[in-house]
């Protein structure tokens, strides 16, 4: 080594030097002229130039000095030929340009061109792949396991009120979140205190909604307040005491819009509550189209009260309820407009295809108009998906001075960021004092999935049904053959077949379910409790149609799948149209269609319709001379109008004595007709070629006629033998009769819903009969509110409900009803939407109550049937998340989400691999993979399975060496379709669709298995977890809220995750003294040694069996449980304690100062994987306003999970302090600051 190289360059030097790549690190080097040996900056590496290029910077040689001796072969080195004097140069690995050093020439060497040729490099050796760092940084992206979902509510910054009656929680994520500070004073303060009408928390509402009320939105509108309280908290009342304070302040006039006309009632009783009796509540409905405050009307102040569907109503003189409104409210009208159950504006931004709602449009309309009014968004459920707060323009999150230009791109942003960032967006509403969510306490409720398994007879019922609608199908596609081209096209008639298919499953899943619920509803009698079921759709539509055409009495109760099928044949079997039949043959019929050949004129067709002709109009002067001439040809003829010429023997005769043809007009002489007329002949002569062709007409039509007449008649025998089948197939009863009846029929069961009249077994016990719900003494407006007190009293003690006639009902075990048995709430039928699905358990579940119900979800076992708990699980999950601060918030019905990117991606997964484009990922359910014959028997199955429900379309049956063999495609749009292939799985036999079934999920597991491997799986709120959790200095204030004052803040904390000895070896003493270890507890060593170093662990069962709970001395306790096999592939128990105690305090020892990766860490000191100590920055407070700022610092990171937005949760070990926010990765920290200045700068 003769002297230090300099420093490598980008780009060539203009300095005299050679350019060559270092036998280690692979890094370009540059090399001063004349140096030979020396050592590479980077790696260390001593090497010597290679000797070909060690003449290079000689000058230019001349000719005698090209003819050097030839080196021998370096088989180190590559051979190539030089591309100008065709020399063999040895050329060193990796090196791109260079000179010939015989002819001088310079040469480039395209590297890609030879990969295939070299051999690999001798260097770098392999790098070391450090499994347990792989492990162990998984199981960091997995995250903490999630802590208690809710905690206790009290109003954290105000003290007026006496508590709540009943026990009042609020997600764990919102608590983490203050409030801003309060300043608005109430003035209606002593007489609530005086009269406690309202709790503490109901308090805090109110002002928080005042304080709101006096802030304005950069766009100039005033900002809106929203109340997400649960069922049964007491939203009415609180929105009362809202309107008696207004009322203090002289606002007078306020409007309230709710789901029905008989809460109107409820509002009243809530305002006398709260000591607003001079209040006067005014129902819409009831009052005319005129101006609302003139003498005729005179509603001059109070509460108006009406429903949305009132909002979209108009007169027939077209002046509508909104218009009244405004009118009524005055141009500056400042007083409350309250949203009740604003969840029904929903879908004013549907999903893609669909229009927006009128409801929506119209509560969007009147916030437009009345700018200063008192916003107050009220709902347990108003926010069930981002898209559904498209209505909530006055909570300002975006528009005018946000970071959301509209709503759209709010949208996109929230989808963007998972459930995690719907989580934010409450926190963020609370911490700017627009929003409260608490919720009664669900502890004492229980939530139980209850499989009903198909009976024998119902899966037999249900096969053959799911064969006949198969071949009703193939049916329905061959008669559509046969119609005729102006038929309306078909996509109508498959509309109607598929959502008849849908109804009719879902109808066979509920009958199918009870057995299960009569035999849970008399099990729950016989424990003294009392029975709600709940189902959303009662089949009164069917039972009337049947009584409508079978009559009032009846043999059994109808069976709405019998009924729905043989409506749907009945209306929509496609039939060819009904010829009409000649009316005579013969002479009559030729008479009469001369007649009618004969009548025909220019304005009038064969058929007798009258036909468009141009309309006459006066000839004008400029007219051309060869009118003129045609007009005076005819003058001239008038004169020879009295003789004509024969047709057929040209002869001229005089015009009397010619006969004329009626149909073609010929004028032909009496004796030239064959045979010669002789005697007189009527009007309607034809000749004897008219005859002919007439005649030949008929026939010809005759047998086309009967032709059409027999195809018409063979369709419409095949729908009669259509409906014959239907009419013997065994299909269930009604369910919601047959429940009534198997559970002491209408004395013994409470009945709320929407139905006027239903079927009840007669007397004798012989047939059934039709019967109205309501009696002499009941009205048809109040029989669900009688039912609901006879429940109430006890006399009833099992309740049905549906939402049609439950909607504001409280059937809880209500203190102060008579009947406070417990309830078990059973479904029967899960609503369409999770916010529908919250409504109907907030029935039984409500304040004052003596005991929370008990739920019990059923599902049948058919895998079709998870559709409709998969469309409610996922609305659950992201209610709980936006309404809620926290996705785990509502009842756990997760695992049948199927509806999600993943469940997109496993369907299209299994869709290529049954149309054979790829192979399986997983091994079909049945099948093992040393049987390729039944998983290729699998596939066929499959395959005509989809051909049978629609989803696999064109389908050509192979023949020759193809024989059997179907090839078809799916659409495209089909195949990220869930719903489409959940529904139509319904329709297969129970075998094949639990087959089908099964492959989805297991494809599904497999995919967020992958998604948690690489890190992007969306977990929500994670908890970080470790045994000393300390703030480090003072919070940063990086960002101030204008309007609320709000500030977005950076939190660092100083982790220590590890586990010392003692810690972890008492904790194996104590679980062998327990006597609940296994023989495999104990302490562990890898088996391989990585930097020279084993890692240690200590691994003990877990309460599953064959899983194991890992402790590590770096980072405690894993997340993860891992199997015996897997730890004794990787680890080997430690029979010494001594080798085990000096292997994990080395390890603990280590992992202070550095990551698993050891001292060369690409990521150098801002890796954690495996770093005992370290340091966590979170960003608390308000995100939304800064939210691209960090999506564009998190989006420069390497690691792939430190990418995505990650909201965690907090708490340090000394003084309990709680922190919700954004993880932010140390390496992206300074990013993220320095965006932030410059975003405030630009503010400021």
């Amino acid at each position: 080594m003769t002297q230090p190289p300099p420093p490598p360059l980008p780009s060539p030097p203009a300095a005299p030097g050679v350019q060559v790549r270092c036998a280690g690190c692979r890094m370009i080097l540059t090399v001063a002229p004349g140096v030979t040996e020396f050592a590479c900056p980077s790696c260390k590496l001593p090497q010597m130039l290679p000797p070909e290029l060690m003449t290079m910077r000689n000058p230019p040689p001349t000719h005698q000095q090209q003819l050097k001796p030839a080196h021998g072969i370096d088989p180190t080195k590559i051979q190539l030929p030089c591309a100008h004097c065709k020399a063999i140069l040895n050329v060193p690995h990796g090196l791109a340009r260079f000179k010939c050093p015989q002819c001088d020439t310079d040469l480039a060497v395209d590297l890609s061109k030879l990969k295939n040729l070299l051999p690999p490099p001798p260097f770098p050796p392999p790098e070391e792949v450090n499994e347990m760092a792989i492990e162990v940084e998984r199981e960091e992206d997995e995250g903490g396991l999630s802590g208690e979902t809710f905690t206790d509510y009290r109003p954290p910054k105000l003290s007026i009120g006496p508590p709540h009656p009943d026990p009042i929680v609020e997600t764990s994520s919102l608590s983490a979140v203050q409030p801003p500070e309060p300043t608005y004073n109430l003035k209606i303060k002593d007489s609530l205190e005086a009269s406690k009408a309202l709790s503490c928390l109901q308090i805090e509402t109110l002002v928080y909604a005042c304080q709101r009320h006096h802030q304005h939105l950069p766009s100039g509108t005033r900002a809106g307040f929203f109340v997400g309280d649960g069922a049964g908290v007491g939203k009415g009342r609180t929105m009362a005491g809202l309107i008696w304070e207004n009322w203090q302040h002289g606002r007078r006039k306020a409007l309230w819009i709710s789901v029905g006309s008989d809460l109107k009632y409820d509002a009243r009783r809530d305002l006398d509550d709260v000591g607003a009796t001079c209040v006067e509540v005014h129902a819409l409905n009831k009052l005319p189209y005129s101006k609302l405050d003139s003498k005729s009307v005179g509603v001059k102040e109070g509460v108006l009260f009406l429903t949305y569907s009132s909002l979209i109503a108009s007169s027939e003189k077209g002046r509508s309820r909104l218009q009244q409104l405004v009118q009524w409210g005055g141009s500056g009208f400042d007083g409350l407009v309250i949203f009740d159950e604003c969840h029904k504006a929903k879908n004013l931004i549907p999903e893609a295809g669909s229009q927006p709602t009128r409801t929506g449009e119209a509560v969007l309309d009147i916030q437009a108009r009345l700018p200063e009014g008192r916003v107050v968004y009220c709902s347990a459920t108003g926010a069930s998906e981002p898209r559904n707060m498209g209505y909530m323009v006055r909570l300002g999150l975006w528009g005018t001075g946000t970071s959301f230009s509209d709503f759209r791109e709010f949208l996109v942003a929230l989808e963007k960021g998972g459930v995690g960032a719907l989580e934010l967006v409450a926190m963020d509403m609370k911490a700017r004092g627009m929003y409260v969510c608490r919720t009664l306490s669900y502890k004492g409720a229980e939530f139980d999935i209850v499989e009903a398994p198909l009976e024998d007879n119902m899966m037999e019922m249900y096969k053959k049904a799911a064969e006949f609608w198969a071949e009703l199908r193939v049916e329905l596609l061959s008669a559509s053959v046969l119609l005729n081209e102006e038929k309306p096209n078909s996509s109508q008639l498959w509309r109607v077949y598929w959502s008849s298919h849908q109804r009719f499953f879902r109808h066979m899943c509920m009958s199918a379910k009870v057995p299960a619920v009569v035999r849970l509803a008399k099990q729950a009698l016989h424990e003294n409790k009392c029975v709600v079921i709940g189902l959303q759709s009662t089949g009164e539509a069917r039972t009337e149609e049947a009584v409508t055409k079978y009559g009032l009495e009846l043999d059994d109760f109808i069976s709405g799948p019998r009924e729905l099928l043989l409506k749907f044949v009945e209306e929509n079997y496609p039939l060819p149209e009904k010829p009409e039949p000649l009316t005579d043959t013969g002479e009559e019929s030729v008479k009469e269609l001369q007649r009618k050949r004969h009548s025909a004129r220019p304005d009038v067709s064969l058929k007798g319709r009258v036909r468009k002709v141009a309309k006459w109009r006066p000839a004008s002067d400029d007219e051309s001379d060869d009118d003129m001439d045609s007009d005076s040809a005819n003058d001239s003829n008038e004169s020879d109008d009295e003789f004509q010429i024969c047709d057929v023997c040209n002869m001229e005769e005089e015009r009397k004595r010619l006969l004329r043809c009626s149909c073609c007009g010929k004028l032909i002489h009496s004796a030239c007709v064959v045979p010669p007329v002789e005697d007189a002949v009527p009007e309607d002569w034809s000749c004897q070629s008219c005859k002919e062709k007439t005649e030949e007409y008929l026939q010809a039509r005759q047998v086309y006629v009967q032709e059409l007449l027999k195809r018409y008649e063979g369709a419409m025998e095949r729908k009669m033998k259509i409906l014959e089948v239907i009419r013997s197939l065994d299909l269930p009863n009604n369910p919601l009769d047959d429940i009534i009846d198997q559970l002491g029929g209408p004395d013994k069961v409470a009945e709320m819903t929407g139905r006027r009249g239903m079927l009840v077994r007669a007397a004798n016990g012989r047939g059934v009969m039709y019967q109205a719900r309501n009696t002499k003494d009941v009205t048809m407006e109040m029989v669900n509110m009688h039912e609901k007190q006879l429940f109430m009293d006890g006399k009833k003690l099992v309740a049905i409900i549906s939402e049609a006639g439950s909607a504001g009902v409280s059937l809880q075990a209500d203190r102060r009803a008579i009947n406070q048995r417990r309830r078990v709430h059973l479904t029967l039928e899960l609503p369409w939407s999770a916010d529908r699905a919250i409504q109907q358990f907030g029935r039984t579940h409500r304040s004052n109550q003596a005991s929370a119900p008990e739920y019990r979800l059923l599902f049948t076992n058919l895998g079709g049937e998870r559709r409709f708990a998969s469309i409610v699980a996922k609305r659950l999950e992201t209610l709980g998340a936006l309404t809620q601060g926290d996705r785990r918030a509502g009842p756990s019905l997760s695992a049948y989400n199927y509806d999600s990117t993943y469940g997109k991606k496993a369907l299209m997964m299994m869709y290529r691999g049954i149309m054979e484009q790829d192979a399986l990922p997983v091994v079909p359910p049945g099948c093992s993979p040393e049987e390729p014959d039944k998983i290729q028997n699998f596939i066929l199955k499959a395959k005509a399975a989809l051909v049978s429900v629609g989803i696999v379309r064109d389908t050509v049956l192979g023949n020759g060496k193809d024989n059997f063999k179907f090839s078809g495609r799916i659409i495209d749009s089909d195949m990220h379709d869930i719903g489409r292939f959940l529904n139509r799985l319904l329709g297969l036999p129970p075998e094949i669709q639990n087959r089908l079934f099964e492959l989805f999920v297991s494809i599904l597991d497999l995919t967020v298995q992958n998604a948690r491997i690489e890190g992007h799986l969306d977990s929500g709120i994670v908890d970080i977890r470790a045994n000393l959790i300390e703030l480090q200095g003072t919070p940063k204030t990086v960002h101030v809220d204008q309007m609320s004052g709000a500030s977005t803040v950076l939190f660092t904390f100083t982790l220590d995750r590890g586990i010392m000895w003692e810690t972890a070896s008492s904790l194996l003493d104590e679980r062998q003294k327990d006597g609940v270890g296994s023989s495999s507890d104990g302490f562990y060593e890898s088996k391989r040694e990585w930097l020279g170093k084993r890692h240690y662990v200590l691994a003990f069962e877990s309460s599953t069996s064959g899983m194991f709970k890992i402790v590590r001395p770096t980072v405690g306790e894993s997340v993860r449980e891992m199997p015996l096999s897997e730890l004794k592939s990787k680890y080997r128990k430690l029979a010494s304690l001594e080798k085990a105690r000096s292997g994990w305090e080395d390890e603990y020892e280590l992992s202070s100062k550095q990551c698993m990766h050891g001292p060369n860490c690409k990521l150098g000191s801002y890796c954690t994987v495996g770093r005992r100590l370290q340091e966590v920055n979170v960003l608390g407070g308000l995100i939304l306003p800064v939210w691209g700022t960090i999506e564009k610092a998190l989006a420069k990171q390497a690691r792939q999970s430190h990418k995505r937005l990650r909201v965690v949760r907090i708490e340090t070990t000394t003084d309990k302090q709680r922190i919700v926010g954004l993880f932010i990765p140390n390496s992206a920290v300074e990013s993220v600051l320095q965006d932030l200045a410059w975003v405030q700068d630009i503010e400021d």
